[in-house]
C-alpha cells in the first residue's frame, strides 16, 4: 500500500452490499475498472462477510470498513481482513481502538475544531463527512491555508460532477462516492456497468 489510502485512486468507493455472495464480483468490476480501495460499510449484515470474501479472493483489492463505529467495530473487521477504516466522525476511545488496529484509518470530521483535535493527536489522513452538507469545496478551501497538514477524503453527496472540483482542491488526495455502484446495478449484477462507471471515475484528475 501507498504510504496514505488517500493516494490509491482518486475515487473510493463506498459500496453497501446486502448479499455477500455480490461482493468478490463487485470488487473485482471496481478494481478493473481502477479502483482498488473499496469501503465495505458496516450498514448491513452481509458487510463482514463482503470484507472476508474480497480479502480473500481479490487480491488486487485494498478493501476497508466503513461506518465504523466502535472498538468491536475495529476489531471485527480486521479480523475479517480489512485494510483501511474509515468512521463517520469519532470519539477518544474510537480513535484509540483504530490506531491500535495497525491498519490505516480515516476518522471522519465536519468541523474545524475536529480537524485542529485530530492533529493534535498526529492524524493528518481524514474522511470529512458529510461533505455536501457541511460545506463543501468552499468549506475545505477555507481550511486549506490555516490547517495545511490536514488531508481529506470528502464523502457524502459527492457526485461525478462534483468530483472534480473536490479533487482541485490542494488538500483532497480522494472522494468517496457510491455513484459508481448503482443499485440498480448491483440487484441486476450489471458488474460490466459498474467497470465502465469504476473507470469513469478513475480517470477523474483535480
Amino acid at each position: 500500500m501507498t504510504s496514505s489510502v488517500l493516494d490509491l485512486a482518486p475515487v473510493m468507493p463506498v459500496v453497501v452490499l446486502e448479499d455477500a455472495a455480490d461482493a468478490v464480483p463487485l470488487a473485482r468490476a471496481l478494481v478493473a475498472g481502477g479502483l482498488p480501495a473499496i469501503e465495505v460499510t458496516l450498514r448491513t449484515a452481509a458487510a463482514l462477510d463482503a470484507i472476508r470474501a474480497i480479502a480473500a479472493e481479490v487480491p488486487d483489492a485494498v478493501v476497508g470498513a466503513g461506518t465504523v463505529l466502535s472498538a468491536r467495530n475495529v476489531s471485527d473487521t480486521v479480523a475479517a481482513g480489512a485494510r483501511f477504516l474509515v468512521s463517520p466522525g469519532w470519539t477518544d476511545a474510537l480513535l484509540d481502538a483504530m490506531k491500535a488496529s495497525g491498519v490505516p484509518f480515516l476518522p471522519g470530521v465536519s468541523t474545524t475544531s475536529e480537524v485542529v483535535a485530530l492533529l493534535e493527536r498526529g492524524v493528518t489522513d481524514m474522511k470529512f463527512f458529510p461533505a455536501e452538507a457541511a460545506g463543501g469545496t468552499a468549506y475545505l478551501k477555507a481550511l486549506s491555508a490555516p490547517l495545511p497538514r490536514a488531508r481529506f477524503c470528502p464523502t457524502g453527496g459527492v457526485s461525478l460532477a462534483s468530483a472534480p472540483s473536490y479533487l482541485a482542491l490542494p488538500n483532497v488526495g480522494c472522494v468517496g462516492g457510491s455513484w459508481m455502484v448503482p443499485g440498480d446495478a448491483v440487484a441486476a449484477r450489471d458488474w460490466s456497468r459498474v467497470e465502465r462507471l469504476a473507470a469513469e471515475a478513475a480517470a477523474l484528475r483535480g
